[in-house]
Order: C-alpha cells, then structure tokens, then sequence
C-alpha cells in the first residue's frame, strides 16, 4: 500500500492528452506524461483493502504485485519496483501503453469511481528503468545445450522466448514480417505506441541469446516439420489472424476492406517500409464508416483522422451502454459502460444499437455507403428503420475468428487438434499440442485476446516447455 491516508487526501489524476487538433496532425504518442513527484502521490493513493483484487486473476492476468510497486514509488525507491514490476511482467512498457487496464476496474477505490492510477504508474516505472540504464540483459551463466523453435514473434513469442534464453536455451523466434512485435507493430498505430519500445526490447533480447529470423512464414516459406525436426521443441505463438466474416452483401466492392490491412499498410509508412506494391487504404478526402465496437475499430478511427477523413462514423450494434456500471453487481470484474477512446474523441459520429446490413455501391462497383437498420433488445433489424450512411471507404473491424488457415495449420492438417472455435488446441498447464514436440500459446491458443494475457501465456509456456525438456523448471508461474 502506499500512504495510510492517501486515498482521502489525494484525488486521482490521469496523464493528459495533446490537444485533438493538434494531434491528429502526427502519428507520434499524444499522452503528456505526469511528474514523478505527481506518479508518486498517485501511487500514495494505494489503500490498505485487504483483498487487493488487481492484482488478482480478476484484475492483472500476469499477477502484477501493484500494492507492492505502488509502495515502493510512494516511498522513492523506483529501481526496486522496476525490479518487483520485472519479476511479473516481461515488457510493463507495453501493457502500461496499450493495456485497457482491468487493474483498475478491478480497484477497491473504484467503487468511488475513483481508482489508483494503476497504468500510469507502471509506465513511469518502466520509462524510468530504461532512462536509468536499470534495465539490462539477463545473460544465462550455463546453457544447457537444447534449441527452441518459437514461432510468432507476438507479446506472447517474445515473453516466451527472452524466459527460455534466460535459463540458458537456444530461442530461435520465426517471424513472417520483415520486423518483431507482431500486431503490437504493425495492427496497432504508433500514437498508441511507438515501436522504438519495440527495439529495444529486441536488442535486449538479442544480447540475451535470442536469434530472430525474419521473413519465414512457417507452412508457406519453411514447413513446420523443418521446425520440429531442427529443435528439441517448438513454441507456436503464431496469434489470431483471420478476421471474423461479417457476412453481409457489398464487402467485395472497391473501398470495402478489413480493419488489418488499412491498419498494417500504415503502420508500415510509419515505420519507413516499402509499401509500393500494395495498392493504397486511404481515408483521405473521405467519408468513413468503421463497423465494429472495439479496439481495433477506435484504432481505424484514430488513423482515419490522421489521414485527413472528411467524417468518421463507427457503427456498434449493441445498445449505448450506462454511463455508469452498478458497482455491487459488476465490480471487481470488467464492466459495459459508456467509454470514449481518445480516437473517438477526436470527432468521431457513434451510431449505437444499429446493424449494419449491407455495403452499397455504384455501377463502376464503388462503395458509396452502408445500409443500416435501429435493432431491438435481441439485435434483430427493427423493420422501417433502415437507413443509409453515405461512404467512399468502409472499414471492417468485428474481430478475429481463429489463427490463418493457410499457414502450418494447412501443412499438418488433421494431426494438430483443434478446439470447437478453430484455435490450436493446448491446455494452461502444459501448452502441449497433439504433435509431439509442439506447444502453443497466446491467441493462436486462446483466441483474440489482450496483450497481457499474451505476455501471461508466452510466460506459462516457457515454464512449460522448460520442463519439458528439463525435467524441472525454475522459471516463474
């Protein structure tokens, strides 16, 4: 905890943003960081309640001991919580950039709407950390002569991966794209976070050990069975990639597309890679409409405003949420509530409770807008309340609905288990697949998920498959 009065002495207060006007001009991050005199009052807010479920399963799925690092900021000594935050958390960087943070939600404070600052004092940390020259490679002292496969070089492949270099592994990570990071680089924009956090974290792991191999799509360039023959075992960390159909008319016309592709053809230009080949997602001098409710939607809109969009609609089928959750029915657990991103609060139109039920086009089979109907309690089309949003350039953001199909899943077929949703089948205590040899873990396993339930299962797989080819296993839980 941190000051025994602090809660009642100290209101919460959050980073701040750039202006909108002003930030939509770039693609660099907009958050104004606090002081550190101002992280360690909000950390002081850190109550003694007993139970403290953010740290929890309920409210940090890599079991961050936040009461413990809150303390040591109150206190002043940021290289011990750098240390106690490292002992959780492969990449805090990350997560305190682009977590939702369920800590928070999961605060006993937020039964006053008003919990610790929980995400912002992690990201003081860490930045502190690497500002301090505290954060170095961790070099294993005795290598114990056995190569690891990871496959996806995602949040989950690189915690995975750096844990296994450091009990002294070869970690050979695979990755399809020219750069590490997965869709932590290329799906999620730079003013959400810049990818220098990326590199860093890579030369850090390079020092450790780990060998990157980049531009091997592992079953279309480089069979798996290359993987699993040339290794003692193999981590498939390979993400959910295939975006869920929206099974409506119109999605084949020209200015119709996916959410991933816009995103990675941008975050590409950003980061300086040639996209001249690709033929260019633009919103520029367009009407927007971006169909889906959630992170990646917000994310379209953001980019959509940098590219210079006339308007921004978001479509979201289900109703407008509450303001304000019922705390004794909902809390600690993640509540449906009223939310604005800062995208959205860059100028976005929001249409609630409305289903999208088709793309329309003109006669040179262009997008011109979406038809759209208000919908009931049950998302049922309200009949006579159909409408039409005009649009030069649809964006299709409702998700993910399983791993790429045309990949190492093609090549092994029947052999590799699949659940009833279509992801690599593997439970949480060994991460094994049907395959001998072969684990997996992170969205390839559990679906689209967070980035820090990706961290938490790249961790739980190196301990496993460190036992696997051990014996025993010394890594953390």
């Amino acid at each position: 905890m941190g000051k025994v009065t602090g809660f009642l002495e100290i209101d919460r207060q959050e980073q701040k943003y750039q202006p909108a006007s002003d930030r939509i001009r770039h693609y660099r991050e907009f958050t104004i960081p606090l002081s550190s005199e101002e992280v360690q009052r909000q950390a002081s807010r850190c109550m003694d309640c007993g139970i403290p479920y953010c740290h929890g399963p309920t409210g940090c799925p890599v079991h961050n001991q936040i009461p413990d690092w809150n303390d040591l900021v109150y206190s002043g000594d940021w290289e011990e919580a750098a240390r106690n935050l490292h002992s959780t958390n492969n990449f805090p960087e990350f997560t305190g950039r682009i977590c939702p943070a369920p800590c928070e939600e999961a605060c006993t404070l937020n039964l006053e709407d008003s919990p610790v600052t929980i995400k912002t004092v992690e990201q003081a940390i860490a930045d502190k950390a690497w500002d301090n020259g505290w954060i170095t490679p961790q070099i294993a002292p005795v290598k114990t002569g056995k190569s690891v496969a990871v496959i996806g070089s995602g949040p989950a492949g690189m915690a995975a991966a750096q844990q296994l270099a450091r009990v002294g592994h070869q970690v050979h990570v695979y990755e399809r794209e020219p750069k590490a990071g997965g869709l932590m680089r290329y799906g999620i924009p730079d003013f959400k976070m810049e990818k220098h956090y990326i590199d860093r974290r890579v030369n850090q792991m390079i020092a450790e050990g780990v060998t990157f191999h980049y531009g091997v799509d592992v079953g279309v360039t480089t069979p798996l069975s290359d993987l699993v023959d040339g290794h003692d075992a193999v981590l498939i960390c390979a993400g959910s990639e295939k975006p869920r159909d929206p099974g409506m008319e119109g999605t084949a016309l020209a200015g119709c597309h996916y959410a991933m592709p816009f995103l990675i053809q941008q975050n590409r230009r950003v980061g300086g890679e040639d996209v001249s080949n690709e033929a260019p997602i633009l919103a520029t001098a367009k009407h927007v409409v971006v169909i889906g409710g959630g992170d990646t939607a917000s994310d379209c809109v953001g980019t959509s405003f940098r590219q210079g969009a006339i308007r921004v609609t978001q479509m979201d089928i289900r109703p407008m949420p509450p303001v304000r959750e019922d705390k004794m029915s909902v809390w600690p657990y993640w509540p449906t509530k009223f939310r604005t991103s800062s995208s959205q609060a860059e100028g976005a139109e929001r249409e609630f409770q409305a289903a999208t039920l088709g793309v329309v086009g003109n006669n040179k089979g262009k997008v011109t807008g979406v038809r759209c109907a208000r919908v009931d309690e049950k998302r049922r089309p309200i009949e006579g309340s159909e409408f039409v949003i005009p649009a030069d350039l649809v964006l299709v953001a409702i998700g993910f609905s399983g791993p790429r199909e045309d990949t190492f899943l093609a090549e092994v077929g029947p052999l590799m288990v699949r659940d009833k949703r279509g992801n690599v089948a593997a439970n949480t205590e060994d991460y094994k697949t049907s395959i001998d040899k072969v684990f997996a873990a992170g969205d390839v396993r559990r679906g689209q998920s967070l980035v820090v339930w990706a961290i938490r299962e790249g961790r739980q797989a190196a301990h496993a498959v460190d036992t696997y080819l051990m014996g025993t296993s010394n890594l953390p839980l």
